[in-house]
């Protein structure tokens, strides 16, 4: 079990900050089509890789599910980056209906069985009547939402239906979270990391300089009720909600600290909260910077880290990698750019063939060597990204275990419904022509290391390899 008075848990905590494995995928991000509002950050114990590339559909709750059925089926079969058989989209759907049938506990449910002929219009009809006979036979047993949740269920199927695990459709609620991690973090809160422990006790880590810490909060505060609601035992996303909410409001906290008895109560008031990306310090010389996730904000973040380290005559600088599962390919040619003053950063290659080259911005802001990169298992897409190309440029020194091999990219268009579409378009490759995808990032030095290891403590071994590689350049 971790032990939350560490002085390093804040480090471990924005190390583990990760999205929900149903976001999984890398994101290309064109455009938001609004600003969201964000939910508390829970953490788990492995990120996963993640990055997006946003339509311009607008949102309306109320369309019929041949509307979004049509609309599935069209971004399936025209940008989805490898050829499937027509009638894959049927069996996902009858399987996904059939499975959500079972579990609202219908016995035996039966569903007509489709064919595809060829005609979008006529397939996605199809596939809707298929929903409309469910929402028939079954709707009365499903309650008030069995509209939307088979319409919904049935759009999942059809994502699913390709075997892509990064192909998916978002439900408005999901793509929400979605959009707010990718925006940075910005929402109405206290401003804590919040960590659900084995023994089912739930413990909050305040955020500089947000409500939670102007309040005197510390880290390793354990929750004991939220508004006089009992934690323990609560989901990590009820209780993210009750914390959550409208910027001006209150919320009353009871808590101990760990391994303690002493209750203490917190009245705070709720803010617009802003979760970083990047933590930075100098360590021996040496600018450290870890960043958990290439979300909008990371540039700007990883800038400011950069110039700290230089304006404090850094000898060198590393940037940890390690459990970043990703994000916005745009934030990671940016972050590559302050790095590589010219070439390409990654090229993407869709299902025709057409290869899109990703040049520098022509920000390199000089003067980052010798740089050191560290990575692991967990280091995914965005991040490989990055890394790929630094090493390509033998510009930093790659030091840890193998990364992901996370190397294709997903687009996300926006429903009707205010859902949205994820879909894999394109595989992208290094500087170089590297595939990633399957085959991850090695280590120019390969020094593995358990998953019970926080970072940046004293156990750190890739740490102390990455100090030892830079004290070695700089002979």
């Amino acid at each position: 079990m971790i032990d939350p008075m560490t002085g390093r848990f804040r480090v471990l905590l924005a190390a583990l900050v990760v999205i929900i494995a149903s976001f999984a995928g890398a994101l290309y991000v064109r455009a938001h089509s609004q600003r969201p509002i964000v939910a508390q950050r829970a953490l788990s114990l492995v990120p996963v890789p993640y990055a997006v590339d946003v339509g311009n559909d607008s949102g309306d709750q109320n369309v019929a599910p041949a509307d979004l059925l049509d609309k599935a089926l069209t971004r399936l079969d025209t940008e989805y980056y490898m050829p499937f058989a027509p009638q894959t989209p049927f069996r996902g759907e009858a399987q996904a209906l059939t499975t959500y049938l079972h579990l609202k506990h219908v016995a035996h449910p039966s569903l007509p069985v489709e064919y595809a002929t060829g005609d979008p219009d006529q397939d996605s009809q199809r596939l809707a009547d298929v929903v409309t006979y469910a929402e028939q036979e079954y709707g009365a047993r499903l309650g008030p939402r069995a509209p939307t949740d088979l319409t919904e269920t049935a759009l999942s199927g059809v994502m699913d239906s390709v075997g892509d695990p990064y192909t998916v459709y978002l439900t408005p609620k999901e793509i929400q979270s979605l959009n707010e991690t990718l925006q940075g973090g910005d929402f109405g809160g206290i401003g804590v990391y919040i960590l659900q422990l084995k023994d089912g006790e739930v413990v909050l880590d305040p955020i500089e300089g947000a409500p939670a810490a102007l309040a005197g909060m510390k880290p390793g505060t354990i929750v004991d009720t939220v508004d006089g609601r009992k934690v323990r035992g609560v989901p990590l996303d009820v209780i993210e909600r009750w914390i959550r909410g409208e910027s001006g409001s209150r919320v009353v906290l009871t808590t101990h600290i760990y391994k303690t008895t002493t209750q203490k109560r917190f009245d705070i008031v709720r803010a617009i909260i802003h979760v970083p990306t990047v933590t930075k310090k100098m360590e021996d010389g040496y600018d450290y910077i870890h960043l958990s996730d290439f979300g909008s904000t990371s540039p700007d973040e990883i800038r400011d880290a950069l110039i700290y380290g230089k304006q404090r005559n850094a000898k060198g600088y590393i940037l940890d990698l390690r459990y970043n599962g990703g994000g916005l390919v745009d934030s990671a040619i940016k972050i590559s750019s302050y790095f590589i003053p010219q070439g390409t950063i990654v090229s993407t290659i869709d299902r025709q063939g057409h290869r899109q080259v990703q040049e520098v911005l022509g920000d390199a802001l000089g003067g980052l060597q010798p740089l050191v990169v560290l990575v692991n298992k967990y280091t995914a897409s965005a991040s490989e990204i990055t890394t790929g190309a630094l090493q390509d440029y033998h510009l930093a020194t790659v030091i840890g275990t193998k990364t992901f091999g996370k190397g294709v990219i997903q687009s996300i268009y926006d429903m009707p419904d205010g859902g949205a579409l994820k879909i894999t378009t394109a595989r992208y490759v290094t500087p170089l022509g590297r595939e990633i995808q399957h085959k991850g990032i090695t280590p120019d030095i390969t020094v593995s290391q358990s998953d019970d290891v926080i970072i940046d403590t004293p156990a750190d071994k890739q740490l102390a390899a990455a100090k030892a590689e830079l004290k070695i350049l700089l002979k």
